[in-house]
């Protein structure tokens, strides 16, 4: 059997102009991983990473450690299969539509806007943004110039098929991705309906792991959201 070790991408900076790169506490996260990987003299074959500044320099984090212990750490291949879904266009285009139709999408976004503390700032958004990617994902809103759910699904698919039939037996293999590709990988292996893959994917935390064994005819979990390096509660986190 082979190993795929899925990381999601260590927190990057939710709700500021340009999520796209590593909060502090994201870069310590990475930081943790490497050195926990060193320590436990973790090897992999090959390594992928999606296009995301967040998920490549997750990775690279990752790299500097194994590189300075004179640990190998092959060069990532960027595969853009492993992007994450369209979030930040779906809340664009999605939202305005909702709140035309959606009495319950309307009371979060009032609530969002009116929040008295960035902490409830921060909960009232992640309760209005998960409530229209779950619409998007149901097909109550269809963006025809956005990738849809089930495209995405299916680039994911493809992704992972490459990956698990261009390594065979005792590879050990690593992926930084994104939440909604760990999803669409529990749903691989465990058959999850659109909402349970959904309900999966933000249950992960910033740069926990999850393994998975493969061979030509098998994907099957062996762990999930696993993050023993990460023994700060500060460190913890979701966004």
């Amino acid at each position: 059997m082979g190993r795929l070790l899925l990381i999601r991408h260590a927190q990057a900076s939710f709700l500021d102009q340009n999520y796209d790169k590593l909060s502090a506490i994201g870069e310590e996260q990475a930081r943790r991983l490497g050195q926990y990987w060193v320590q436990q003299k973790m090897m992999f074959q090959h390594v992928c990473t999606g296009p995301r500044v967040r998920q490549k320099d997750t990775a690279s984090i990752v790299a500097t450690f194994y590189r300075d212990s004179g640990l190998p750490f092959p060069e990532p291949v960027v595969m853009k299969e492993f992007d994450e879904y369209q979030a930040d266009l779906v809340l664009e285009h999605g939202l305005p539509r909702l709140l035309e139709s959606n009495g319950k999408v309307r009371e979060l976004h009032r609530a969002f806007q009116y929040s008295s503390s960035p902490a409830q700032r921060l909960l009232n958004f992640e309760k209005m943004f998960q409530l229209v990617i779950t619409k998007w994902v149901e097909g109550e809103i269809v963006l025809p110039f956005v990738e849809s759910w089930t495209e995405f699904c299916t680039r994911v698919d493809r992704g992972l098929s490459q990956c698990v039939s261009a390594n065979g037996r005792g590879q050990h293999l690593a992926v930084f991705c994104s939440g909604g590709l760990l999803g669409v990988a529990m749903r691989r292996a465990l058959h999850l309906s659109s909402q349970d893959t959904l309900r999966t994917a933000w249950m992960v935390r910033n740069c926990s792991y999850s393994e998975f064994l493969f061979s030509n005819d098998r994907f099957t979990l062996s762990t999930f959201n696993a993050f023993p390096h990460l023994d700060d509660i500060s460190l913890l986190t979701y966004r």
